[in-house]
């Protein structure tokens, strides 16, 4: 075997070189995407973002005045401005007439003339729930006419509810509508009989 053929044995071909790199490079990938696909582990008491119950809460768009909810659930808690949270019952959406509607875009002011606060129910235990509204801050004075809604989201949308009260002035509350949930998740008993949850201070 002559020298020239001895040195050719030692050196390393470039194109296998390559493909090792490559193949190092598709490993690197494959391996990142597994782990990209891995679903994070459940944490205990973590509360799923699918809902059972919406409830929405409306006023005439442009209204000034601040109309607040109050749900209580069957166990007695209670989902407020204070308390957000309360068992398996968010307020996602705490609106405040036109306080906190104006955002700057581009130098210029836009209002968002939505009045709307959003309840929702992500799970649920039996018995009766309660909605109050308040009129908790008045701009001008005047009365305003607030719209309910309760929809039953599973398994498909039922509307539960649909109506709509008359706040007077500043202070009033009003139940908008109670309704009793069974186990099986049907609801019965929809009425709105007086029940006071505003916190007296």
């Amino acid at each position: 075997m002559s020298l020239r053929q001895k040195r050719r044995e030692g050196e390393v071909d470039p194109f296998y070189d390559m493909l090792f790199n490559i193949l190092i490079a598709f490993v690197f990938c494959f391996i990142i995407a597994l782990l990209a696909m891995n679903p994070k582990s459940k944490k205990e008491g973590d509360i799923p973002a699918k809902a059972e119950f919406i409830i929405t809460i409306s006023w005439p768009d442009m209204n000034p005045n601040d109309i607040d909810t109050y749900v209580e659930d069957s166990s007695g808690v209670m989902a407020w401005f204070r308390q957000r949270e309360a068992g398996l019952m968010h307020l996602d959406r705490d609106d405040r007439g036109l306080a906190g509607d104006t955002i700057n875009v581009n130098g210029k002011d836009v209002v968002n003339p939505l009045n709307q606060e959003v309840v929702t129910i992500r799970g649920f235990a039996p018995g009766e729930y309660t909605v109050n509204v308040n009129y908790y801050e008045s701009k001008n004075g005047d009365p305003v006419e607030a719209t309910i809604s309760v929809v039953k989201v599973n398994p498909k949308a039922d509307v539960v509810y649909y109506g709509t009260v008359k706040l007077e002035r500043k202070g009033d509350e009003k139940t908008a509508v109670r309704f009793s949930v069974e186990p099986d998740g049907s609801v019965r008993d929809i009425n709105t009989l007086p029940k006071t949850l505003v916190p007296q201070s």
